[in-house]
């Protein structure tokens, strides 16, 4: 079975059972410097979670497009990636528990309308009760009408809790897991956690009761409603049911690791999988918008492609990254993906020129990378300045017989990466990350920037993404040429002549067709469902300067912003360009 008829099967299974199908939200949230990417299915649904009615209903399904880091290092092994789908059904206040695990069940193992996986094979996990919580009998209790009681394992909340963070939605989880080898049979609590540990049983599937809200990692209480967060990977359950020992003998990656074998003189097997699994992640993130840059979500763009890079050049020992060998790399990833998500296919000669200028970049930064390793120059500078993994730079140091502190750089980079996320310190409130007034101002002024764009410059600007923190908005859209200066001054005095005028803010939700025949903006490459929100700033009469899909919050009138002014516009990409703005 394939993974596109897998992640079919999956919607019509539960659309089937009353839920509305609703589209991926952009990998890179708009509008939301607080979280790089969406990390987790249930990231674009928080609002929903904690009690906002969703225009679709209460039951939801979908495959959300994600991205994680965090285990970077890990990318390589049998499950492991840095993009990946996750498949879930939402229950906002209606079904819970019984419903959630039959379902979860009923697809894994029914061969008619589900995966027909061998139940024999299964073994589920459950919340052993903590100060926060007691222990899920009543999970137990459902999964003995399906499993023997043997295979029923009570774990910490480690295993089987989940919230976002420290804050927000929580609860209990229960997990299902698969023996990927077929042997392992009957086992007992230790025996378990051993398998689990070794990779013996995957992970496919975490069913979340999500019913209490917390507090600085404290339940503070009930939430308003009890809700079911699902997520199933959807690589991990393609590998399952491909009957492969990695996500990368599936069809999403087996051609190119091939292809990268073919291209390689000294072939290494870890290295093609990183590759495949970096420019898959980097060419989702340039159809949503990502851009290479020096920090934020464009930093991890730019590590991922010099991380690959590294990996052809020192580790597969020749410079595979031509045109000619690259593009049926992406290419492969087009084909495979481009009719369930349409915006990969969109600006394919855009994206791949993003990918190329910045590999062409590093390859002149990579041979002084070198040149600092020579010098001596601190591992934890050639990983996080020229891109070096430190995996690369421990081997080319025992080739030529010098220690590395690995000690030293496992404290900088764990510095290092907290202060990176820092920024994601409530990154699972939903809209923007914080609702003051800096934020929300900046963020309506981005309304007008981008109206004022398509006035001035041209009908056909597109934006391309964005960023907003509480000093500054940042758009990065699509046009042809750089903006004089004269049509920066013309962009600018409209800005502040709407600001002027007084323009009321108004927030309507809509039919998707209507909001598309009124001509709203809607951001680059997203799917919308068939509900959506779309914020007007308008004069007294209803005539809209600016009409745009967007979840908001936003000022109620115009004259709350202050004075507009552009500080910087440059170029980010071929055909893309890039305005920051300030509020005085």
């Amino acid at each position: 079975m394939q993974s596109n008829e897998i992640r079919s099967r999956f919607l019509a299974f539960f659309e089937k059972r009353g839920h509305k199908i609703i589209p991926s939200a952009s990998l890179v949230p708009e509008n939301d410097p607080s979280v790089l990417f969406n990390t987790a299915g249930m990231q674009p649904l928080v609002p929903y979670l904690l009690g906002q009615k969703h225009p679709m209903g209460t039951r939801l399904a979908d495959s959300q497009k994600c991205i994680r880091t965090v285990d970077i290092d890990e990318v390589g092994d049998n499950r492991h990636l840095t993009f990946f789908e996750m498949l879930g059904n939402w229950s906002l206040g209606d079904y819970f528990k019984e419903d959630a695990i039959k379902w979860s069940y009923e697809f894994l193992t029914n061969s008619e309308e589900g995966l027909g996986l061998n139940p024999s094979r299964l073994y589920v996990t459950v919340f052993e009760g903590d100060n926060n919580s007691p222990r899920d009998d009543e999970a137990a209790d459902i999964w003995k009408k399906y499993l023997p009681a043997n295979r029923i394992y009570y774990l910490p909340a480690k295993n089987n809790w989940w919230a976002p963070g420290d804050n927000g939605p929580c609860g209990p989880d229960t997990e299902i897991f698969y023996d990927i080898e077929g042997n392992l049979g009957d086992m007992n609590h230790d025996e378990f956690v051993l398998a689990d540990d070794k990779g013996k049983v995957v992970e496919i599937w975490n069913n979340v009761f999500m019913m209490y809200e917390a507090k600085d990692k404290k339940i503070v209480g009930n939430l308003t409603q009890k809700n079911i967060d699902t997520g199933m990977g959807l690589e991990r359950i393609v590998m399952v049911k491909q009957g492969v020992s990695t996500v990368f003998e599936t069809d999403f990656f087996s051609p190119v690791v091939e292809m990268l074998k073919n291209k390689s003189k000294n072939y290494n097997d870890m290295s093609a999988k990183i590759i495949a699994d970096h420019f898959r992640t980097t060419l989702f993130m340039s159809a949503d918008g990502a851009t290479p840059a020096n920090k934020g979500a464009g930093y991890i763009m730019r590590r991922l492609i010099r991380r690959a890079w590294v990996h052809a050049k020192v580790k597969l020992g020749q410079n595979i990254f031509g045109h000619e060998d690259l593009v049926p790399i992406l290419d492969y990833y087009v084909s495979i993906y481009a009719n369930t998500y349409p915006e990969i296919k969109k600006m394919q000669e855009n994206n791949y020129e993003i990918i190329f200028t910045e590999i062409e970049n590093f390859s002149k930064t990579l041979e002084q990378g070198l040149k600092e390793f020579e010098k001596g120059t601190d591992p934890f500078v050639l990983a996080t300045t020229y891109g070096f993994p430190i995996e690369l730079t421990l081997e080319i140091a025992k080739e030529k017989g010098i220690e590395v502190n690995l000690e030293d750089f496992n404290t900088k980079m764990a510095e290092h990466q907290k202060l990176s996320q820092t920024s994601s310190a409530g990154m699972f409130k939903g809209g923007l990350a914080n609702h003051n007034e800096k934020t929300i101002r900046l963020h309506t002024a981005h309304h007008l920037l981008l109206a004022a764009l398509q006035q001035v410059v041209s009908p056909d600007i597109k934006q391309r993404g964005s960023n907003i923190t509480e000093e500054r908005l940042r758009i990065d859209f699509m046009c042809d040429h750089k903006l004089t200066d004269e049509e920066k001054k013309k962009v600018e005095d409209l800005v502040n002549e709407k600001i002027n005028a007084g323009l009321n803010v108004i927030r309507r939700e809509m039919p998707l067709a209507e909001a598309e025949k009124i001509g709203a903006q809607m951001e680059f490459g997203a799917k919308y469902p068939e509900t959506v929100s779309v914020y007007f700033v308008e004069d007294e009469n209803g005539n809209p300067f600016s009409k745009e899909f967007c979840g908001g919050p936003h000022i109620t009138n115009t004259k709350e912003l202050g004075h507009f002014k552009i500080q910087k516009e440059e170029a980010v990409a071929a055909g893309i360009r890039r305005i920051k703005a300030i509020l005085d």
